[in-house]
């Protein structure tokens, strides 16, 4: 079995997380090869991430794997991935999901002084740091995660904000200074989560990755996407949305929605049985107290 991954320190272990799940399951279909690949993200560094929104720059080469044959599953960070389906892929589901909150490494908020610099690539982390700190001001941040965490020691920053589960993963959470819950920053969609996909008929495959998912986190996350597919296509705009499953099977979501200049950030919480009607739901009333036009933009990536 060959499992398709983009070449990072980060992705590498969640695929052979991936992998490692297979094998306790039985369903790994003989050895396990990772076949890395290099994305449009990876290789093009200059760009700001929020200018490279929408357009799966962290998955279409992985992806691209899968449908040719060089690889049977592609493994993402499901945040990176596009709302719409890729046509001739199936999403599996995602294993369990790690930390979802959004973490500072450096300095914690309020240790940073007035007039602090703070390294982040994603504008919905900035806007919601900026509502709770308007003193605060920012740089771009982007590269994989050794290259933003040692970015927390240069003299003209104070702190940098990154997805907790990275560092977790990649043993690095002694560095986190701060987490912040999904009320105080609600996280992208699908962070923290990995997600399988393979061939729409390869029916080995999905016998094999459907031993492994959560069926949890797929709820959750398949409400998030569902929340970011009703937002409709291209969009710059902030967008974070984070679910929960109850002990009756109920989901909660809280999402966010900024207009164009971030002046105005909106959250709303709903609650629901069925996760696509819920995020949906959320997408049009957050567009509806913003003022977006649903037309106008879409999904994005957000950076790590």
């Amino acid at each position: 079995m060959r499992i398709a991954t983009r070449s990072s320190p980060l992705a590498t272990w969640q695929a052979r997380a991936v992998a490692t799940a297979l094998e306790a399951a039985g369903s790994a279909l003989g050895d396990i090869e990772l076949v890395p690949v290099r994305t449009a993200g990876d290789l093009d560094l200059s760009t700001p991430i929020s200018d490279m929104s929408g357009r799966g720059v962290f998955v279409t080469e992985v992806q691209a794997a899968v449908l040719d044959g060089r690889a049977d599953m592609a493994v993402h960070s499901a945040k990176d991935m596009r709302s719409e389906p890729t046509p001739g892929l199936t999403l599996a589901g995602c294993l369990a999901r790690g930390d979802a909150r959004d973490a500072l490494v450096g300095l914690a908020l309020d240790e940073i002084p007035r007039g602090g610099v703070v390294a982040t690539g994603s504008q919905r982390r900035q806007c919601q740091l900026a509502a709770l700190r308007a003193d605060l001001r920012f740089t771009g941040l982007r590269g994989n995660m050794a290259r933003r965490v040692a970015a927390a020691a240069q003299p003209d920053v104070d702190a940098v904000i990154v997805a907790a589960a990275a560092l977790e993963r990649l043993g690095e959470s002694h560095r986190i200074a701060q987490r912040f819950s999904p009320d105080e920053l609600v996280p992208q969609a699908g962070q923290g989560a990995i997600a399988i996909e393979h061939r729409a008929d390869d029916v080995e495959g999905a016998a094999a990755a459907g031993a492994i998912i959560d069926e949890m986190t797929t709820r959750c996350v398949r409400a998030e996407r569902a929340f970011l597919r009703t937002l409709g296509g291209g969009c710059d705009l902030p967008t974070g949305a984070h679910a929960t499953v109850d002990a009756h099977g109920r989901l909660s979501m809280i999402a966010l929605l900024a207009t164009p200049d971030q002046g105005r950030i909106e959250r709303m919480t709903r609650s629901d049985v069925d996760g696509e009607s819920l995020g949906a739901a959320l997408a049009r009333e957050l567009m509806a107290r913003t003022g977006t036009d649903a037309t106008a933009w879409a999904s994005r990536a957000d950076d790590a």
